[in-house]
């Protein structure tokens, strides 16, 4: 006679279940809204687009004018479908990852007409900037395109996003550790992966700074010393690249299948950028002697090294990432990186080259904290 009452509870759960549904509290909800991962998207994305409007930072002068000027002007007299398809596209991504982002706030349209306002602010901005660069003009058509493309990525965002947000929060469950921070360490990785598509750069080599502060090698350029700084480069980039992504992993995500992937994506997106931006015959150019050493090398010890403790597989990603910042610093001059780089002029890359370059020789510096952290919560 106590058999009655069962049947009742499932009538409750199902309606909170089926009016939950629109609200996003499905399983998992506390991953689905911890999850940061659309904002540090956002912000990564943000930089870039600032990357893109100011790129190359050089020249400012003052015309006299105000920043503002630009918005009354006439329509312009040169333009193509193609530059206001562009300037329509680069902008989408930005509205759908801010929509993504400020998800939390009150109402269906909220977060959408707050992408739009962010997206049209920044892009305002921009074009203001562009003012003191010679090399830059300022354009309301662009804003007007760029306020658009922020509008339709938003559109997308309200349309699919939670969806997409239920999802991308079931994979973090899945395959992220319950650690603080994680989709940062995500970002970082694919942040990492940007770098390989420096085809003129060291292979892994990341934390370069004598361009950016003007210092020259302090080495000449000789084969056995050369072959010996790469192969310690690539050594060390190795196992700190494996050590980070396997502090992000669960161990149920088959971990060591997942780094194989990583460097074969890692190789193929060298690979492919050579061929396109280079020559196809340089496809595999990197592929030196030190390379293939170095990655033996980092290879075989960063297999021993994942059968430590998860604190001392951090303490030696770190010791790996100052030692290989260290020798990508002594380096000595690369024949073949001053022929790529001519080749890239020759081909209009500068840009993308000028982006890929100031990333890999940051990354160590926003990575080394972050392991620090993460050490530290260990």
């Amino acid at each position: 006679m106590e058999h009655a009452p069962p049947p009742t509870p499932p009538m409750p759960d199902a309606e909170p279940d089926a009016e939950a549904e629109p609200d996003d509290n499905s399983a998992p909800p506390a991953r689905a809204q911890a999850t940061r991962l659309p904002l540090y998207l956002a912000l990564a994305y943000v930089v870039l687009i600032g990357y893109a409007s100011l790129y190359p930072f050089i020249n400012w002068r003052d015309l006299g004018i105000s920043p503002l000027e630009f918005l009354g002007a006439a329509w312009p007299r040169y333009w193509t479908a193609f530059d206001l398809s562009v300037n329509v596209i680069a902008y989408v991504p930005l509205g759908f990852l801010l929509t993504l982002a400020l998800h939390s706030l009150p109402g269906r349209w909220s977060a959408a007409l707050a992408a739009l306002a962010l997206g049209s602010v920044l892009s305002l901005s921009m074009e203001c900037l562009q003012n003191w660069l010679p090399a830059r003009v300022p354009s309301n058509l662009d804003l007007a395109c760029n306020a658009a493309g922020s509008a339709i990525g938003a559109v997308i965002a309200v349309w699919i996003g939670k969806a997409i947000f239920r999802r991308l929060a079931q994979l973090q469950q899945n395959w992220l550790a319950p650690i603080a921070q994680a989709e940062l360490g995500l970002v970082l990785i694919g942040m990492w992966l940007l770098t390989q598509l420096s085809p003129e750069t060291l292979l892994f080599g990341v934390g370069d700074l004598r361009q950016i502060l003007g210092l020259t090698p302090p080495l000449p350029y000789a084969a056995p010393a050369f072959f010996m700084i790469e192969t310690g480069v690539i050594a060390c980039n190795t196992i700190v690249i494996g050590l980070f992504a396997r502090s992000l992993m669960t161990d149920r995500t088959y971990p060591h299948l997942l780094l194989i992937f990583l460097f074969v994506l890692a190789l193929a997106i060298r690979t492919l950028a050579a061929a396109v931006l280079v020559a196809p015959q340089d496809a595999l150019a990197w592929l030196t002697p030190g390379a293939r050493l170095g990655l033996l090398i980092g290879g075989v010890l960063l297999s021993l090294l994942l059968l430590l403790p998860a604190a001392l597989r951090i303490a030696l990603a770190g010791v790996a990432l100052m030692a290989g910042t260290a020798l990508v610093n002594l380096t000595p001059p690369n024949p073949y990186s001053a022929a790529a780089l001519a080749t890239w002029q020759q081909g209009h890359f500068l840009n993308f080259n000028g982006l890929t370059r100031w990333v890999a020789s940051l990354w160590p510096f926003i990575a080394l904290p972050y392991l620090t952290a993460l050490g530290r919560r260990l």
